[in-house]
C-alpha cells in the first residue's frame, strides 16, 4: 500500500521540528565561542592595561587566522550530510575524517608561519611598545592551539552533517568552563601572568579537540570507516573549501573596509561603529543557527535524492529567517536605551549610534533571508556560486562605502551601505535558489 503524502501542515511541522532540533543547540554552541575571549579578557584585565591591550591584539590575529578556515566546518557539514542522506554512514564518517586530517595539516602550517613571525605580526597590527611583549607571548603560546581549533571546526562539521548539534553544544560549554578555570588557576594560582591565560586556552582547546575525536573515532569504528589519511579525500576536502575560503575572505574584507571608513568619520563614529558591529555580530549568531540547520538538512535531502523535500525545507527555513529577523529587529529598537549605556556614557557616541541602530533593526529581516539562503546553498555544496556572489557584493559595497565620507555622510550612511551590501547578497542568493540549479542530488555533488 502506497503511503499518502503528508499534508502541507504536517510537512511544515516536520520541518519546524528539524530546524529547531538543529538550530537551538547550534545557537548555544555559537554563543559559547565568544565567551572564551570574554573569560580571557576578564581574567587578564586585572593584570593591567598593557596585558589586556596585548591580549586584544593577539586575539584579533588568532580570530582572523581561524575564521579564514571556517570552511572546514561548512564544507564538511555539506559533504557528510549528503552521504547521510544517501544512507552510507561509513562514507559519511570517512569524508569527515578527511576534513579532520586536512585541519591538522593546515594547523601545522599555520604554526610554522606564526611562531617565527609572531613579533612581526604584532608590530604590523600596531601594538604599542608596552603591549607588544605581552601580545607576542600570548600569540606564540596560543598558536600551539590552532591545530586543535581547526580540528574542532572540522569535527563540528562532521557532527552537524550527521544531524547532531547537541554534542558540539556540550563540548563548547565544557570547554568554556575548563578554559575559565584553567586561566584563573594559571594566571593567578601559578602566577604565570598572560602566559598562563594562553596556556589555559591551549589546554582547553586541545581538550575539546580530543572530545570530538573520541566521538568521531567511535562512530568510525562502529561503521567500519578507516581512520587513516586518504590523499584523494583530503584533496577533495581542500578543493571543496577553496570557494568558501574566497567567500569568507571577501566578507572579512567588507567588514574591514567598513571599520576603516568609520575611522575616517571621527573618534565618536568609530567608537559607535564598534558597538554596533558587536551587536550585529551577536544578532548574526541567532541567524547563523538557522543557516547551520540549513546546511545539515539540505545536504541530507539532496543526498537522499529528494529535491522537492529540499525545496520545501528551503522555503520553510526562509520563513523562519524572516520571522527571526523581524523579532530581532524589534528587540534592537526596544533595547536601544538600555543597550548603549552598557558600552559608553559619552553622549556624542550614543548620538551617533542611535540612528544607525534603527538601520540595523530594519535590516534584520533581510539578514535573516541572507543567512538562511547562505546555509541552504552551502548545504547543497554550491560553493563556487557563493564565492562569485560574494565577490560581486564586495565590488558593489566598496565604492559605495568609500563615498560615505567623501559625500559628508555619517555613521548612519555607512550602515545604510552595509544594508545595501546585505540586500545585494539577498538578491544574488535568491536568484540562485529560484533557478533550481543548486538542486544537484546524490551522495556527491
Amino acid at each position: 500500500m502506497t503511503q499518502a503524502p503528508a499534508p502541507p501542515e504536517a510537512t511544515r511541522r516536520q520541518h519546524d521540528r528539524e530546524i529547531l532540533a538543529l538550530a537551538v543547540p547550534a545557537f548555544g554552541a555559537l554563543v559559547a565561542e565568544p565567551l572564551f575571549l570574554m573569560a580571557d579578557s576578564a581574567i587578564v584585565g586585572h593584570l593591567g592595561t598593557a596585558q589586556l591591550a596585548g591580549l586584544g591584539v593577539a586575539s584579533a590575529l588568532l580570530a582572523t587566522a581561524v575564521s579564514v578556515f571556517v570552511f572546514l566546518a561548512y564544507a564538511t557539514t555539506a559533504a557528510v550530510a549528503r552521504r547521510v542522506g544517501a544512507g552510507d554512514l561509513q562514507a559519511a564518517i570517512r569524508q569527515g575524517m578527511d576534513g579532520i586530517w586536512l585541519a591538522l595539516l593546515l594547523g601545522a602550517g599555520v604554526i610554522a608561519v606564526v611562531l617565527p613571525t609572531a613579533a612581526f605580526l604584532i608590530d604590523l597590527f600596531g601594538a604599542s611598545q608596552t603591549a607588544a611583549p605581552h601580545a607576542t607571548t600570548y600569540l606564540r603560546i596560543s598558536a600551539l592551539g590552532i591545530p586543535a581549533m581547526l580540528v574542532v571546526l572540522a569535527a563540528t562539521g562532521v557532527l552537524r552533517g550527521l544531524q547532531d548539534t547537541r554534542t558540539p553544544l556540550y563540548v563548547a560549554v565544557a570547554g568554556f568552563v575548563a578554559n575559565a578555570a584553567l586561566n584563573a588557576g594559571l594566571v593567578y594560582g601559578a602566577d604565570l601572568g598572560i602566559a598562563g591565560s594562553a596556556w589555559g586556552t591551549v589546554i582547553a582547546q586541545w581538550g575539546m579537540a580530543a572530545a570530538y575525536l573520541v566521538v568521531v573515532v567511535r562512530g568510525a569504528r562502529r561503521h567500519g570507516a578507516s581512520l587513516r589519511p586518504d590523499t584523494a579525500g583530503i584533496k577533495a576536502s581542500a578543493h571543496a573549501g577553496v570557494p568558501l575560503l574566497v567567500r569568507t575572505l571577501s566578507l572579512r574584507a567588507i567588514l574591514m573596509i567598513a571599520t576603516a571608513v568609520a575611522a575616517r568619520l571621527g573618534d565618536a563614529e568609530v567608537a559607535a561603529h564598534q558597538i554596533i558591529l558587536s551587536l550585529w555580530s551577536l544578532l548574526a549568531f541567532a541567524l547563523d543557527a538557522i543557516a547551520i540547520a540549513g546546511q545539515a538538512i539540505i545536504g541530507r535531502y539532496l543526498g537522499a535524492g529528494d529535491s522537492q523535500g529540499a525545496r520545501d525545507a528551503c522555503r520553510r527555513m526562509v520563513q523562519w529567517g524572516i520571522g527571526v529577523g523581524v523579532l530581532l529587529g524589534a528587540l534592537v529598537v526596544a533595547a536601544r536605551p538600555v543597550f548603549l549605556p552598557l558600552f559608553t556614557s559619552d553622549t556624542t557616541v550614543t548620538d551617533a549610534a542611535l540612528p544607525a541602530l534603527i538601520v540595523v533593526a530594519l535590516s534584520q529581516p533581510v539578514c535573516g533571508v541572507v543567512f538562511t539562503l547562505d546555509g541552504v546553498l552551502m548545504g547543497a555544496g554550491d560553493g563556487p556560486y557563493l564565492a562569485w556572489a560574494m565577490l560581486v557584493t564586495l565590488a558593489v559595497f566598496t565604492p559605495v562605502a568609500l563615498l560615505v565620507p567623501a559625500l559628508g555622510g555619517g555613521l548612519t550612511a555607512l550602515w545604510a551601505a552595509m544594508t545595501l551590501m546585505m540586500t545585494v547578497r539577498m538578491a544574488t542568493l535568491w536568484l540562485r535558489t529560484r533557478s533550481g540549479r543548486w538542486l544537484v542530488t546524490g551522495a556527491t555533488r
